[in-house]
């Protein structure tokens, strides 16, 4: 009996053992995420607004979570190659995306040939922020609102010439959306580059530009350039006495050119959720905010399904306008 017993015993510890060591097992096979660095892809180069925005996004969620970020820039093709690259990486939580307006919702229309299908190549993660763009005049224009430059544009169609940072940007197109409202037809002057258009305007060359608030908002503050209007449905906080298009006489007129974090297709979605918790985290904090309304940008958040209804409608509008108002490739 008390052979009979211990063995029961031994038995008894090696199957308790046994079933122990199981979820040790699964877990090892199945490490928590992130088990490794995480690496974010910039479809634009350093120091530029895309970059400035995801290396702060990154910074606040490696503050919150201790992960490991790599940011990683691969820029050309107006942003196609870097997403290209988030489009054939695997999909697994360790290689995501900056895009933005240009490479997710402008360019499947503007370019003949994309080498990916943003509605299929990507799990949308989270939106980032936004930034509306800033209708600005040269200091020696006559132009004090948009009403007088509407006015001046009907009197002589065609004379005013547009500027903007090249053919297809969220300024060309928040342009020509413009001109189509107001019943307007100018002559658009494409530039390779924001700096170079800028600098134009400044010298009196053309009449008016639709620009990126980092571009010109040193210039406004200066007294160099006069801003009339901003895209965005409320004021910008770093530009209070600025109205918006819609207040000058143009209700519902809002463009921006947003950033949204999005994965390669087939990303697991507990993935997806979790990091859009840590993206809402980083964007509701104050400093966050406050570093993004500085430059004359709109944080913004949204769920995974939110974020995939937006870039729908997105891809939509964009696209039509693209399209409607024939704008091609430089």
């Amino acid at each position: 009996m008390p052979s009979f017993r211990a063995s029961l015993a031994v038995a008894a510890i090696v199957t308790i053992s046994a079933a122990s060591m199981l979820p040790l097992t699964a877990a090892r096979a199945e490490s928590p995420y992130p088990a490794e660095p995480i690496k974010m892809l910039v479809p634009f180069p350093p120091g530029g607004g895309t970059d400035i925005v995801t290396r702060l996004v990154v910074d606040r969620m490696r503050e919150d979570t201790q992960w490991t970020f790599i940011v990683d820039n691969k820029a050309g093709a107006g942003g196609n190659i870097g997403l290209d690259a988030v489009a054939k990486s695997k999909a697994d939580g360790y290689t995501l995306g900056m895009g933005q307006t240009a490479n997710l919702a402008i360019n499947p229309a503007l370019y003949p040939k994309m080498p990916y299908d943003p509605t299929k190549a990507f799990v949308p993660v989270a939106l980032v922020a936004g930034q509306p763009v800033v209708l600005v005049v040269g200091p020696s224009s006559k132009f004090k609102t948009v009403a007088e430059l509407v006015a001046a544009a009907k009197a002589k169609p065609g004379t005013l010439t547009m500027a903007s940072a090249g053919n297809g940007t969220v300024g060309h197109l928040t342009g020509e959306l413009f001109s189509r409202q107001a019943g307007i037809n100018a002559t658009h002057v494409p530039y390779k580059g924001a700096g170079p258009a800028a600098t134009d305007l400044l010298g009196g060359q053309v009449d008016y530009y639709f620009a990126t608030p980092q571009t010109v908002i040193g210039f406004i503050k200066s007294g160099r350039l006069r801003a009339l209007a901003v895209s965005s449905p409320k004021r910008l906080p770093v530009l209070p006495d600025v109205p918006t298009v819609a207040e000058s006489g143009f209700p519902g007129f809002d463009t921006s050119d947003w950033k949204m974090i999005v994965a390669p297709a087939g990303t697991p979605p507990a993935v997806v959720q979790r990091l859009n918790a840590q993206v809402e985290k980083a964007m509701s904090k104050a400093a966050t905010i406050g570093r993004l309304q500085a430059e004359g940008s709109v944080p913004m958040w949204a769920s995974p399904q939110q974020t995939a209804q937006f870039l729908k409608t997105e891809q939509k509008r964009w696209g039509d306008l693209v399209r409607s108002a024939h704008v091609k490739l430089d």
